[in-house]
């Protein structure tokens, strides 16, 4: 049998026919762009294009366009471009895309369309792209969110949507994004959580919120969300409350809050987090974190808080967690961090503490013998220790002996007990200073055994310097409150009597000092005597005076003195007699 000319040409064929595809890509590929048959990759990025190049290579995976000056998507428009995978339209000028435009693209899977023109996203838009995993539209000027815009792509994992110029997004906009897993929504006008629309996204596990206006996280803000596991809010510069239910409903294992104006850690709204692992709060003016406030958080592991205001880290603050190994409060504002804050600092691995005016004292001690085990991150802490010569020296920890570390008793300036008397109804100022290393903490007790501090807040209040203010001090306020300065190293203590006078008390008081004056009529001494009898004579001699004078002006005016005397003749009526002015004797009778 003769041989076939397969058999003799065949394994040229199986070489000649690849080099021959391979020639033909490259023969096949636009003028304006770079072909590169080995990845099918074509680059046609910044070539000031205005439509998309003919003669693309057909089995092209990857098309990017960006960067060039393309306006408009006509329909069928990539009807050739079957095989594309990623598809890169972004930083053009494209402000219409006609619907069915990627209808060919079975197989894409990635689509930047970031940094165009784009209005609006209409209904149907994204047809035709049943693979899609990836698409980003961030950066164009979509203002609205329609009902079904993402109705077609039931394979998107990833959205990205941010920097747009959204004020509203549909409760249904989101409908059909059965597979989404993660969605960021970033620099837009909404001024309130979309919850409606984010009820549809059943499958979410990562939701980034950014830079937005929102000032409070009302409850059940994110209902349905019940496969999410990181959440993100950033740079929400109003943002002051998180509701006490605004996270009901998640079991998210990471939470970050970060560049808000929260100002105290929102106890209420995570304390049910059991699943909570990282706990971001960085940037905000939180001054403190309290004792046992975090002890239902049993799984936490990770908490950050840097660049704050935090002052105050209360003891037993991360209690109950026994999985805890990172905190990272670097650029605040604290003294110390005792041992004490948590539950066992043999679980401890990251410690960031750089850029806090750390004291060196007793408090730090437990950091030095740990050192060799903490990872700093190759920021090292530094104290600060009071010097007389040069003001404040700046030292790392590691550079400072452990017998440094010392701390000194506190003592009450003035230890005799005081006294103090005050009218009901004014304010009174109970003053009381000590010394000691660290400097004392003042708190007062009072006649009561009610404690009182600076968290106080109301008519009693301790002022930073630890004076004890009263306003309109009643008379049951009166007692003996006792001043406690303490440190770590001790306390001291002295008594401060304050006794309240009401009108009552002043009236009896000015009558023991009458009945005093009673018993002694001569109380008073000569000389105030005498200047008393001064003051009365002074001026009767002066009104005297002033009299005898006017008479005798009065008398040389006039000349002598004249005297007359006006006798009254009465008349009589008829039938009646006159009676003479004489005085009658005894012998007469009236008649």
């Amino acid at each position: 049998m003769a041989a076939s000319p397969w058999t003799n040409w065949g394994p040229f064929l199986l070489v000649l026919i690849p080099a021959a595809l391979l020639t033909g890509f490259r023969h096949s590929c636009p003028s304006q762009c770079n072909c590169f048959s080995q990845d099918k990759t074509v680059f046609c990025n910044g070539r000031n294009l205005t439509t998309v190049p003919g003669r693309i290579p057909p089995d092209s995976e990857l098309l990017d366009l960006s960067q060039n000056l393309l306006r408009t998507l006509h329909q069928g428009m990539f009807s050739r471009l079957q095989a594309l995978k990623e598809l890169d339209l972004s930083y053009n000028i494209l402000s219409n895309i006609e619907p069915g435009a990627f209808n060919s693209l079975k197989r894409l899977m990635t689509l930047w369309l970031t940094g165009n023109k784009m209005k609006m996203v209409p209904p149907g838009l994204f047809t035709g792209l049943p693979n899609l995993a990836v698409l980003d539209i961030s950066e164009n000027e979509i203002v609205l969110f329609l009902d079904h815009s993402f109705k077609d792509l039931s394979s998107l994992r990833k959205l990205e949507a941010g920097d747009n110029h959204l004020i509203f997004v549909s409760s249904r906009a989101f409908g059909g994004l059965r597979s989404l897993r993660q969605l960021t929504l970033e620099k837009c006008n909404l001024t309130g959580i979309p919850t409606e629309a984010l009820s549809n996204l059943h499958h979410l596990v990562e939701l980034r919120l950014k830079v937005l206006n929102i000032s409070v996280v009302p409850d059940h803000s994110f209902r349905k969300l019940h496969h999410l596991k990181i959440l993100e809010i950033h740079r929400w510069p109003f943002l002051t409350v998180l509701g006490p239910q605004s996270l009901s409903g998640l079991n998210i294992t990471s939470l970050s809050i970060t560049m808000c104006s929260l100002r105290d850690v929102p106890y209420k709204a995570i304390k049910h987090l059991a699943y909570l692992h990282s706990l971001d709060l960085s940037y905000n003016p939180i001054s403190v974190i309290r004792g046992q406030k975090l002890a239902e958080l049993s799984r936490l592991q990770e908490f950050h808080l840097t660049g704050g205001r935090l002052a105050t880290v209360q003891g037993n603050a991360f209690q109950g967690l026994l999985h805890f190994r990172v905190l990272n409060v670097s650029g605040n504002d604290l003294r110390t961090l005792e041992e004490g804050i948590f539950h066992s600092v043999g679980n401890l691995e990251v410690l960031r503490l750089d850029r806090n005016p750390l004291g060196c004292d007793c408090r730090l001690l437990w950091i030095i013998r740990r050192q060799r085990r903490l990872n700093f991150e190759a920021q090292q802490p530094v104290c600060t220790t009071n010097s007389t010569s040069e003001g404040k020296v700046f030292r790392k920890l590691s550079d400072v002996l452990p017998e440094h570390f010392t701390c000194r008793k506190p003592i009450i300036e003035g230890k005799t007990p005081q006294r103090e008397s005050i009218v009901e109804g004014a304010q009174v100022m109970l003053t009381c200073k000590g010394d000691g290393n660290p400097p004392p903490t003042i708190s007062w007790l009072s006649p009561h055994n009610i404690s009182l501090d600076a968290s106080r807040k109301g008519r009693i209040t301790v002022l930073s310097n630890g004076t004890l203010k009263i306003q309109y001090v009643f008379l049951q306020d009166s007692g003996a409150y006792r001043c406690v300065a303490s440190n770590v190293a001790g306390n001291d203590t002295v008594l401060v009597y304050l006794h309240v006078l009401n009108d009552s008390s002043l009236w009896n008081n000015a009558s023991s000092l009458n009945a005093s004056r009673a018993s002694h009529p001569f109380f008073v001494d000569v000389g105030t005597l005498a200047g008393i009898l001064a003051i009365g004579i002074v001026p009767f001699l002066c009104s005297v005076t002033v009299c005898f004078v006017f008479i005798s002006l009065w008398s040389k005016g006039r000349g002598n003195v004249k005297h007359h005397v006006i006798s009254s003749v009465p008349r009589y009526s008829r039938g009646y007699k006159a009676v003479s002015s004489r005085p009658r004797t005894g012998a007469e009778k009236p008649r």
